[in-house]
């Protein structure tokens, strides 16, 4: 069994399951029929499926060129019908993994999903989860599931675990050159797996197992988040201290080494930052450790919307500009630069806190036209054309985004206040006593 699947992966005849085609999936897709393998895309949501039959991308650092060359090349499908999950020799599952309102570890999709895999499995398939979980999921949540079937992990089928490393939007690597972390539930799952990925990625780093695979992708984003609140943490006593925290970073910088410059911002946002930490603090709870340091840094970047909402706040005072009713332009509601990814962005409690003072709120984000529903809420906006006459009709303009296709120059000109809280207004020059950092 092992050796037969092992042979299909390297000859390529195997056929691919991926299950989730969003800003995981969906690049995965074009790695597995980039490399040759027939893919066949799974998704609960009908819309998406039927988007990416016609050819059509709803990701914005994908065009739909990749995607109608991919139907018209006869390698890859988009299919809601899981049943088909028979036909494919290696899945990869990349669903959602948020957080519940209390803070805990939201496994429905991963729970579902494994259920639908379960219904429809068979002798000499490999799954691999590359959602972000908490260490122990895969052993614990999934197998079972497989093993109540009468399959035998590493004999019958092949179960693995493989952290996403997806980064939207960035140039200098791509999913297949960013170094791939793997982890088998068994040395032969191990074996079966790295025989598929070393098809698909430049780079593998096999750990022990699955549960170190998983703390790996915990790791390295506590890591971010800690040190984020960290520089969080600096800019609100720099602002007591009148010191301009990006200055302070910008010259620590220019030490050669021991230092690594992380940057303050809005809030935190993305899947993974504003998430993974406190998969880590659930399960530490399990095992009686409280994780002081992790829970302290959450505390500070999630009130980083409030920090700047005050900021905004005492700007509009000082320039005897009424609270109730004050027009604002939030420009940027993406969580990150030159995207259209608004999941778990900071924009959606900013928002929610200036309407709580009664102001009226408008943004422009040249890439989300329509800011999304989600679990946590709804904007009920569109973006704005961003003109001369918008920028001064408006009493503050506040930067929560800094993509790089804005002129913050010409903001800073046109605009009566600007609340910078992303420093993208560092090299304007003239009228710069309208500018807030925050």
């Amino acid at each position: 069994m092992k050796e037969k699947l092992i042979e299909q992966f390297h000859s390529k005849k195997a056929v691919l399951g991926i299950i989730g085609l969003g800003y995981v999936g969906l690049p995965i897709v074009l790695e597995t029929t980039r490399s040759g393998f027939k893919t066949i895309g799974f998704d609960i949501d009908p819309k998406k499926v039927e988007q990416l039959q016609k050819g059509c991308s709803y990701i914005h650092h994908i065009p739909s060129d990749k995607i109608q060359s991919l139907r018209q090349s006869g390698l890859f499908e988009a299919t809601t019908d899981y049943s088909r999950l028979q036909e494919v020799d290696g899945v990869i599952i990349c669903v959602p993994t948020p957080l519940n309102e209390y803070r805990e570890p939201d496994l429905s999709a991963i729970d579902a999903t494994a259920d639908a895999i379960a219904d429809h499995l068979r002798a000499g398939q490999l799954i691999v989860l590359e959602s972000t979980t908490y260490p122990g999921t895969t052993d614990e949540r999934i197998r079972p599931k497989f093993e109540a079937k009468g399959f035998r992990i590493g004999r019958d089928v092949f179960l693995a675990y493989s952290p996403e490393r997806e980064d939207p939007g960035r140039k200098d690597f791509t999913t297949r050159t960013i170094p791939k972390v793997f982890g088998g539930c068994t040395p032969e799952c191990n074996e079966v797996g790295l025989a598929l990925y070393s098809q698909l990625f430049d780079r593998l780093i096999p750990v022990s197992s699955t549960q170190a695979a998983e703390m790996t992708k915990l790791l390295e984003n506590i890591y971010r988040a800690v040190n984020i609140a960290l520089v969080n943490e600096l800019k609100m006593l720099g602002d007591r201290m009148n010191l301009d925290i990006w200055e302070v970073i910008d010259a620590a910088s220019s030490k050669p080494f021991g230092f690594h410059p992380f940057y303050p911002g809005p809030g935190l946002g993305g899947h993974c930052i504003p998430i993974d930490p406190f998969y880590l603090t659930w399960k530490a709870r399990e095992v009686e450790f409280s994780t002081r340091f992790i829970e302290l840094a959450g505390e500070i970047n999630t009130g980083m919307p409030r920090f700047v909402v005050m900021k905004l706040v005492e700007a509009l005072s000082e320039q005897g500009i009424s609270i109730k009713g004050a027009k604002i332009l939030v420009l940027g509601v993406a969580y990150k630069p030159n995207i259209d990814d608004v999941r778990e962005s900071p924009a959606l409690k900013v928002v929610e806190l200036m309407r709580e003072w009664d102001m009226a709120v408008d943004y422009h984000d040249p890439y989300v036209p329509v800011y999304p529903k989600s679990r946590k809420g709804d904007l009920g906006l569109s973006s704005i054309e961003l003109t001369e006459e918008v920028v001064r009709r408006h009493d503050a303009i506040l930067i929560l985004t800094d993509h790089s296709d804005i002129d913050y120059q010409w903001i800073v000109d046109h605009a009566k206040i600007v609340i910078d809280t992303r420093n993208a207004t560092k090299n304007a020059k003239n009228n710069r006593k309208n500018i807030v950092k925050a």
